[in-house]
């Protein structure tokens, strides 16, 4: 079932950068092959949901593993029936704007 997910996963304790534990999140996500965006403050990942969630978690593990502690904000929109909709989405409403 298709499923749009916006994440952010972040060190906590590690000090005031974190762009370099970021990178090895986003990293992880981008090589899942998923459709996917990143912006200032989360990652959007498309796919289905048990591949979405697979990614996540493996992000997720990729500094807990380092012994980090790793805070994940996630919204998720399972949408049956549709595709594409981190793309569509937007592409409505800019149409509206139009």
């Amino acid at each position: 079932m298709n499923t749009l997910v916006a994440v952010a996963i972040a060190p906590l304790g590690v000090g005031d950068e974190l762009a370099a534990e970021v990178a090895e999140v986003v990293r992880v996500i981008r090589e899942s092959g998923l459709p996917n965006r990143t912006n200032s403050m989360f990652t959007e990942i498309e796919g289905e949901w048990d591949e979405v969630f697979r990614v996540v978690r493996d992000a997720t593990f990729v500094l807990a593993e380092k012994g980090i502690r790793t805070e994940v904000v996630l919204k998720a929109d399972v949408r049956p029936g549709f595709e594409n909709m981190m793309e569509e989405k937007v592409a409505k409403v800019d149409a509206i704007l139009k």
